[in-house]
C-alpha cells in the first residue's frame, strides 16, 4: 500500500543511454508538494509562509499537507500524529486531517461503528456528532428573566437588552445615569429609555436631539401677530389693540378711555382705532381739533335785508338797517339823530351797532373790545361808561386814553348766549357843550370753549 501511494506521488521517468547504459530518473510531485532531494521524497509546501495574505477578514492561516485552511483566530488545532507520519511518506494530498474542537461531526473510519460524542453533542442519523440546541429543547437552566443563547456544544444565559447581570439576577440599566443620551430630559423604562423635550421643542429624527418648534409656522396661535423665539413664541397686536390676559388674543384698545385729551370735543372708539367728532357748527381739523364753520360763507340763510354774522358754533341774521325812529341810517351800522328834530336833543347824537363773538368760559379778566372816538375836537373832554347791559357786573370799562376805553370781561360767560351792552362816550367843552355817542355792542357767546 505504501508503495502504491509513493508511486502516486512520484512520476518516475527512466532514460537508458545506449552508449553508457546510464539510467537517469526524473521525479515530479503533485500540487501542494515539492521534491526533497535529500530525503528522496515529496514534502509538503507551507503555503502560509509563501502566499502573501493567504487569509482575509481576520482569519488565521493553518497549513496542512497538500494545502492550507483559513480558520478563526480562536480555533484550536488538533493534529493526528500517526496520520502526519504517514503523510510525510506519501504525497499527503488525502491522508492528513487536521480538525478543531468545533468540528465534532467527523465520522470515524468505520461508519458502522457506534461513535462517542462530546458533551453538548449527539449522534445524528448520518452517524456524525451534531450540536444539541439546549435553548430549543428546554434543557437549559437559565432563569425566567434571562435569555438562552445556544453555543456549539453548550449554551449561555444572558440578560435581555437594557439589563445587566448583578449576581444571578438581571437588573435594569438606568440609561439616564450614563453619559448624556438625551438633549433635554431622559425617562428610564424597564430595559430601555426615551427622551423628552422641554415645552416649545420637539425630538429630532435621531430621537435624542431637541429642536425648536416654530409655533408661528405650525399653527400660529396668535390672534394677530406671531413672533417665534427659542422654545416659545410671543404674540403682538396691531395698532389700536392690546393683548388680553391670555397673552394670545387681542382686545380693542379704548383710546377714548385712556386719555381725555385725544379729541377737542368728543372721542368715538372704533375697532382698532378712534375718531374725533365735533358738535354742530364745527368741523374736524387735523383729526382732533374742532374748527368753527363759517356758515355766512357756506350757506348764508339770511334774507337780503339782513346781514349774516358768524360766531363760534353758529350764525345769526341781523337787520341791515338797525336804526329806529328818530334815527336815520347814514352809513353801515351807523345811525344819527337829526339836530332839527327836537326829540334828538335828549338822545345820543349817534348810535353805532357792532357785533362780536367770544368762546364760552373765556379766561377772565380779559380785554375783549376797544371803543374810540372817531372825531376829536379841541378843548373837549371825553368820558366813557357802560350805559346798559351790565346788570350782573360781567363787564368793566377801563379808559385807556383821552379818546379811547377798553371793555374788560371780568366774569366768565357760558353760552350759547347773547349780551347787548351799550357803551357811551360823553363829550363836553369849556363852553358847557355836551354831546354823547353810543356804541351798541352785541356779544354772542358760543356754546363751547373752542
Amino acid at each position: 500500500m505504501l508503495t502504491a501511494m509513493v508511486l502516486a506521488a512520484l512520476i518516475l521517468i527512466t532514460v537508458h543511454s545506449q552508449e553508457t547504459e546510464e539510467t537517469i530518473t526524473y521525479t515530479q510531485c503533485t500540487d501542494g508538494y515539492e521534491w526533497d532531494p535529500v530525503r528522496q521524497r515529496c514534502k509538503d509546501i507551507d503555503e502560509c509562509e509563501i502566499v502573501p495574505d493567504a487569509c482575509k477578514g481576520g482569519m488565521k492561516c493553518v497549513n496542512h499537507y497538500g494545502g492550507y485552511l483559513c480558520l478563526p483566530r480562536t480555533a484550536q488545532i488538533i493534529v493526528n500524529e500517526r496520520e502526519e507520519a504517514a503523510a510525510e511518506s506519501t504525497s499527503g494530498r488525502n491522508n492528513v486531517i487536521r480538525r478543531t474542537p468545533a468540528d465534532p461531526q467527523r465520522a470515524p473510519p468505520n461508519p458502522t461503528h457506534q461513535i462517542q460524542c462530546a458533551a453538548g453533542y449527539e449522534q445524528s442519523d448520518h452517524n456524525v456528532c451534531q450540536d444539541i440546541d439546549e435553548c430549543a429543547t428546554g434543557t437549559h437552566n437559565c432563569r425566567a428573566d434571562q435569555v438562552c443563547v445556544n453555543l456549539r456544544g453548550s449554551f449561555s444565559c444572558q440578560c435581555p437588552p437594557g439589563y445587566q447581570k448583578r449576581g444571578e439576577q438581571c437588573v435594569d440599566i438606568d440609561e439616564c445615569t450614563l453619559p448624556p443620551y438625551c438633549h433635554h430630559r431622559c425617562v428610564n423604562t424597564p430595559g430601555s429609555y426615551y427622551c423628552q423635550c422641554n415645552a416649545g421643542f420637539q425630538l429630532a429624527s435621531n430621537n435624542h436631539t431637541c429642536v425648536d418648534i416654530n409655533e408661528c409656522d405650525a399653527n400660529n396661535p396668535c390672534a394677530q401677530q406671531c413672533y417665534n423665539i427659542l422654545g416659545s413664541f410671543i404674540c403682538q397686536c396691531n395698532p389700536g389693540f392690546e393683548l388680553s390676559s391670555d397673552r394670545i388674543n387681542c382686545e380693542d384698545t379704548d383710546e377714548c378711555r385712556t386719555s381725555s385729551y385725544l379729541c377737542q370735543y368728543q372721542c368715538v372708539n372704533e375697532p382698532g382705532k378712534f375718531s374725533c367728532v365735533c358738535p354742530e357748527g364745527y368741523q374736524v381739523v387735523g383729526g382732533r381739533t374742532c374748527q368753527d364753520i363759517n356758515e355766512c360763507e357756506t350757506t348764508n340763510e339770511c334774507r337780503e335785508d339782513e346781514i349774516c354774522w358768524n360766531y363760534h358754533g353758529g350764525f345769526r341774521c341781523y337787520p341791515r338797517n338797525p336804526c329806529q325812529e328818530p334815527y336815520v341810517l347814514t352809513s353801515e351800522n351807523r345811525c344819527l339823530c337829526p339836530v332839527s328834530n327836537a326829540i334828538c336833543r335828549e338822545l345820543p347824537y349817534s348810535v353805532v351797532y357792532k357785533y362780536m363773538s367770544i368762546r364760552s368760559d373765556r379766561t377772565v379778566p380779559s380785554d375783549i373790545f376797544q371803543i374810540q372816538a372817531t372825531s376829536i375836537y379841541p378843548n373837549t373832554i371825553n368820558t366813557f361808561r357802560i350805559k346798559s347791559g351790565n346788570e350782573n357786573g360781567e363787564f368793566y370799562l377801563r379808559q385807556t386814553s383821552a379818546v379811547s376805553a377798553m371793555l374788560v370781561l371780568v366774569k366768565s360767560l357760558s353760552g350759547p348766549r347773547e349780551h347787548i351792552v351799550d357803551l357811551e362816550m360823553l363829550t363836553v367843552n369849556s363852553l358847557n357843550y355836551r354831546t354823547s355817542s353810543v356804541l351798541r355792542l352785541t356779544i354772542i357767546v358760543g356754546p363751547y370753549a373752542f
